[in-house]
């Protein structure tokens, strides 16, 4: 390891431990925020309303979801959710059948691109739903994943 590298790293991790104990850096101060009650639910709608505001969607075609048609493993399923809707403020994925409807949901900024990539647990063959608020209304999308090893207990 070179001597100035070291150095820095040093001087680095002194400044951190002396932020840390001055109070400049609580954990809730970098955590985000949890909509507990939503991820809580277990009624889809009733989800939808606590972190979208409403359960009242439009289906659209400028949301694509994409995932598997056949999940082997219900524990890791990848998908990519994008929309072309202007004005994209949020983004949320729900599974129908899951015990907590609510698998993810994302606050956009005003320069922020409408794509969200992750993996998900599905409990069961089930519909994925994306919902995405976009000029204040809501639209959606849904893509039926058959699963064939539950991921959530099953």
């Amino acid at each position: 390891m070179k001597r100035r590298s070291f150095l820095k790293g040093t001087v680095a991790s002194g400044m951190l431990g002396v932020a840390a104990t001055a109070g400049l850096l609580t954990p809730k101060m970098v955590l985000a925020a949890w909509p507990k009650a939503a991820f809580e639910a277990k009624d889809l709608n009733q989800g939808m309303e606590l972190i979208m505001g409403s359960s009242d969607t439009t289906e659209s075609n400028k949301i694509k979801v994409k995932a598997p048609d056949i999940a082997e493993n219900g524990a890791v399923v990848p998908i990519t959710i994008s929309t072309s809707l202007p004005d994209v403020s949020q983004m949320a994925v729900f599974i129908a059948k899951n015990p907590v409807p609510l698998c993810s949901s994302y606050d956009l900024g005003p320069t922020t691109m409408g794509f969200v990539s992750c993996r998900v647990k599905m409990g069961k063959t089930s519909d994925l739903v994306a919902v995405v608020k976009s000029g204040g209304k809501l639209y959606s999308a849904k893509k039926a994943v058959k699963v064939t090893i539950g991921g959530c207990g099953g």
